[in-house]
């Protein structure tokens, strides 16, 4: 369990520090991004469910230096506790998009996705691995009849700051995209996103987590007209667990 606690953190160390901090024809822009995520059990509806879990999030994401609507998001899942530690996940997302993230017109995006999500919790904090498996559908692009798949990977680490107050902690994250596949509307087999996040938490009840922080974004890209990306994000984040 301490091999991979110094792994997971050395993932988030090269992950904040790997971002280009600046690169030539690139592409920079401020953003807002408010998220919110509710998980918990279904036992509350029959005991005979306590180890199926339901996840329903939304995202609403605000570019062109948080002047625009750009990109939306709504998420859910079912899942089931392997124990209390370890979950597995399958649902579906609803993304629709434009510019900046559109490079013409406004898109949709459908999601199916399996996901395995791990906590540990140790002295200096809670260390979460989430591995994703995505495959995406879009709608409104001129030759993109083909299904893109894409993993992704993301560890968090929570401390708490009961020095200054129980409900009072830091957050810090970073998660990879990878692309597995080439498809005809132009995305590429590969490296493909880096996001980096650091901010403070606050615990409203036992329930209730509110995060507000930085986050960096960087879109890797590959063969294609447009530069790369990094875009530099306010993140207001609301989590619920029941």
């Amino acid at each position: 369990m301490l091999k991979l606690a110094k792994y997971s953190l050395t993932l988030i160390v090269l992950g904040l520090l790997g971002t280009p901090a600046t690169a030539e024809n690139i592409e920079e822009d401020f953003q807002t991004w408010g998220v919110f995520v509710a998980t918990g059990s279904l036992g509350a509806i029959n005991p005979e469910w306590k180890n199926f879990k339901f996840w329903i999030e939304g995202q609403g994401r605000f570019g062109n230096d948080t002047s625009r609507f750009s990109q939306g998001m709504v998420r859910n899942a079912l899942g089931y506790a392997l124990n209390d530690k370890t979950s597995i996940w399958l649902g579906h997302a609803w993304v629709p998009t434009s510019r900046p993230f559109a490079a013409r017109k406004a898109f949709d995006e459908h999601r199916i996705w399996q996901q395995l999500l791990r906590s540990d919790k140790f002295a200096f904090g809670t260390l979460s691995n989430r591995t994703r498996f995505e495959q995406r559908f879009f709608s409104g692009i001129s030759g993109s009849d083909d299904v893109a798949y894409r993993f992704r990977h993301l560890v968090k680490l929570a401390i708490p700051l009961p020095a200054i107050s129980p409900a009072f902690g830091l957050a810090f994250y970073d998660e990879i995209f990878l692309n597995m596949n080439n498809t005809d509307s132009g995305l590429r087999s590969g490296f493909a996103i880096n996001r980096g996040f650091a901010g403070v938490s606050y615990r409203l009840d036992q329930h209730t987590v509110f995060e507000l922080g930085y986050l960096n974004q960087f879109i890797n890209t590959k063969d294609n007209p447009r530069p790369d990306r990094m875009q530099h994000i306010l993140a207001v984040q609301l989590f619920m667990n029941f």
